[in-house]
C-alpha cells in the first residue's frame, strides 16, 4: 500500500504561520525521532517512539524542559523531577500503558551504556503512554530491550514517519485509527515543532468543520475516553516556566477532544537553545500560536496517515480521507 498524503498536501492548511521545511518536529535543529513497531500475529499491535532533543549524552548535556498536565489519568514516568528541576536528562519515549515501566527500565539501561555514565547512580527516565488495549494484547507488554534500543539507535533528523508506527501502532482517535503525527511552525528566527501520539475521544472537527462518523462503519466501541501525548520542541531561548506555558497551549489544539475523566492528556516541552539571554514573557507570546497550530495539524496528520487496522479480534477503520476532503471542500475550507 502506498504512503498516504499528509493533511496539508490535500489542502488542509491550519493557521497562518509558515511551517519548517519538513513540517515536522525535526525542523528544530538537532531533534531526532525513531520508531520500533510490533505488528505480529493476530494480537500484537504496539511499539515505541523515541524523541531525542539532541544526539549526544542527555544526562551530561541536559536540556530545559517542562511537563503540563491537562488530565492526569496516565502513567507518565519521570514527570515530577522534570518539573522540580526544570531539566530533561534522557530521551523521551512513548509507548503502551502497561509497557511504560518495562520501557523505562530499558531506557535506564540505554543511558547507563553511554560513555561517561558508568558511575551514574540516579537517572530520571521520561516515558509517556496511551492505552492501545483495543487492538493490542496490552497485558503482554511486548515492547522490550530490542525495540527500545532500536528506536533510540535509529532516531534520525529527517522526515518523520507518521500514522500506524511506533507508539501509534495500536491507537485510536475519535473512533478512527489514530497514531503518530507531527508538524512545525516558524516564528521569526525560531522554530516550534510538535509530535503527537493520538488515542483520545470526542467529536472530530477539522478546521472547525464537524466530521461525522458514518453509522454503517463497524468498529471498536467508541467512547470519550483515551489519551494523548504531545511533545513540543523549540530552539527559542526560554526557561522552564515559559516551556510550561508553551506546553499548556497544546491543549488548545486538540480539535474536538472530549477531555473526559479517563483521558490522560499530557504535554512535554523542551528547548535545544543554550543561550542565556532568554526571551521575555511578552516575546514568548509569539510562540503560543505556533504551538496551537502545530498541535492541531499534527493531530490531523496522525489521522490522515493511519491505515485501517485489525488486531485483538477487532477492526478500527482509518479516516475516510476522500469523503472528509469533500466535506471540507463543500464548506470552502481547502486551500
Amino acid at each position: 500500500m502506498g504512503v498516504k498524503a499528509r493533511a496539508r498536501d490535500l489542502g488542509v492548511v491550519v493557521g497562518k504561520l509558515p511551517t519548517g521545511p519538513r513540517n515536522a518536529i525535526t525542523d528544530v535543529a538537532g531533534v531526532r525521532v525513531g520508531h520500533a513497531t510490533l505488528n505480529q500475529g493476530a494480537n500484537i499491535r504496539t511499539g515505541v517512539t523515541a524523541i531525542l532533543p539532541h544526539p549526544g549524552n542527555l544526562f551530561r548535556e541536559k536540556v530545559p524542559g517542562a511537563v503540563f498536565i491537562g488530565n492526569a489519568f496516565g502513567k507518565l514516568v519521570g514527570s515530577t523531577q522534570v518539573n522540580e528541576l526544570g531539566e530533561i536528562e534522557t530521551p523521551i519515549l512513548l509507548t503502551s500503558t502497561l509497557n511504560v515501566f518495562r520501557v523505562a527500565d530499558e531506557l535506564i539501561n540505554y543511558m547507563l551504556s553511554l560513555d561517561g555514565n558508568a558511575q551514574v547512580r540516579s537517572i530520571n527516565p521520561l516515558v509517556g503512554e496511551t492505552n492501545d488495549g483495543v487492538l493490542n494484547d496490552i497485558q503482554g507488554r511486548h515492547v522490550g530491550h530490542n525495540q527500545v534500543f532500536a528506536a533510540l539507535q535509529s532516531a534520525a533528523s529527517g522526515a518523520v514517519e507518521e500514522g500506524c508506527v511506533g507508539a501509534g501502532t495500536g491507537t485510536i482517535a475519535f473512533g478512527w485509527k489514530g497514531g503518530i503525527g507531527t508538524s512545525s511552525r516558524k516564528v521569526g528566527d525560531h522554530t516550534v515543532g510538535v509530535l503527537v501520539q493520538t488515542n483520545f475521544g470526542g467529536s472530530l472537527t477539522i478546521l472547525g468543520v464537524p466530521i461525522e462518523r458514518p453509522r454503517t462503519i463497524a468498529s471498536a466501541r467508541i467512547t470519550a475516553d483515551g489519551s494523548i501525548m504531545m511533545i513540543v520542541a523549540t530552539d527559542a531561548p526560554v526557561d522552564h516556566r515559559n516551556l510550561h506555558r508553551l506546553a499548556a497551549r497544546t491543549m488548545m489544539g486538540r480539535t474536538g477532544s472530549a477531555g473526559s475523566n479517563g483521558s490522560g492528556d499530557y504535554a512535554i516541552a523542551f528547548t535545544t537553545s543554550r543561550k542565556t539571554d532568554l526571551l521575555s514573557n511578552d516575546a514568548v507570546s509569539a510562540l503560543f500560536p505556533a504551538v496551537i497550530e502545530a498541535t492541531e495539524e499534527a493531530i490531523y496528520n496522525s489521522l490522515f496517515r493511519a491505515e485501517t487496522t485489525t488486531g485483538n479480534g477487532r477492526t478500527v477503520e482509518s479516516l475516510p480521507v476522500e469523503s472528509t476532503i469533500e466535506t471540507l471542500r463543500k464548506h470552502g475550507m481547502l486551500k
